[in-house]
């Protein structure tokens, strides 16, 4: 576990499992330090609600409450072995708190489905060295998870189908390829273009990851166009150097301007940001 990591949480002499402890609160500060971002074009922020009509960051913050203590579960079970099943039930527990704290609206699915499994794979791992997360989701739970149940009626399903895309799933089975080939450097990447701003490098990465990302959120609200503008976009705020940009947080907040002027929000690619937080803050630097 990172330096960072330890610094994060005090737990109580008496706590039987002060690991299983320490990992879930390390992933429910990733979410809260993914809604503490902004500008990151078209989603909820502790700024303003983005795209959103039905959420805002107070949703956010009951809905990360509410599936923290799922997290702790599942890096118990990924720490006894648990087969996907298990973890699918712990899953849909967790939802189930999430729409009870947030009156039915789906704030946190995907990261409970992405995180979940990375808590999983931390839970089964003393040590992770890098690549090691994703590493042991791909060969312990891939094939089940290209295997399992299908939401005929979500959103990202629904998306998925429509437009042949691969999704969350594809992802995960793959071993969070977009954590590791483009979240992770745009999060370096930011470090080093802003060393003494946290916020500048987590809004390169969300950027970065928009510009990567078939994002079902983008095409269930945008289709292929709403899709294809948003990495264009995000691209080009990237390739123009980011946030080492002199005005990088005025063209930024412009390009969240026109996210929501289109109603799109990457959801899926805040999912990422958070997983990539979670992976940094547990994984050993490479």
């Amino acid at each position: 576990m990172s330096p960072l990591s330890a610094r994060l949480v005090r737990q109580p002499e008496d706590d039987p499992c002060p690991r299983e402890a320490v990992i879930a609160r390390i992933a429910a500060r990733a979410l809260r330090l993914e809604l503490e971002t902004y500008p990151k074009p078209g989603l909820v922020s502790h700024v303003d609600a983005g795209s959103h009509i039905d959420m805002d960051a107070g949703t956010f913050r009951a809905s990360t409450a509410a599936v923290a203590p799922f997290f702790r579960a599942l890096v118990g079970a990924g720490a006894a072995g648990a087969a996907m099943p298990a973890l699918r039930r712990i899953g849909l527990d967790a939802e189930v708190a999430m729409r009870a704290a947030t009156g039915g609206v789906n704030t946190h699915r995907g990261a409970i489905f992405g995180l979940g499994l990375l808590c999983a794979a931390a839970g089964a791992l003393l040590r992770p060295a890098a690549g090691a997360l994703g590493g042991l989701v791909r060969e312990r739970y891939g094939a089940a998870i290209l295997d399992g149940p299908v939401l005929l009626h979500a959103p990202g399903a629904r998306a998925r189908r429509r437009h042949g895309v691969g999704g969350a799933p594809a992802e995960a089975a793959a071993g969070f390829p977009s954590v590791y080939r483009v979240g992770l450097p745009a999060l370096r990447r930011g470090r080093a273009a802003r060393p003494c701003d946290e916020e500048a490098a987590r809004v390169e990465t969300c950027l970065a990851l928009i510009a990567h990302v078939e994002d079902t959120n983008l095409l269930h609200r945008g289709g292929p166009d709403g899709l294809a503008f948003a990495r264009d976009e995000a691209a080009r705020f990237i390739g123009e150097g980011g946030v080492a940009q002199p005005d990088w947080r005025r063209r930024a907040e412009a390009l969240h301007r026109a996210f929501v002027s289109r109603r799109l929000s990457p959801g899926g690619s805040a999912d990422l940001l958070a997983m990539t937080l979670f992976v940094d803050a547990i994984e050993a630097a490479p």
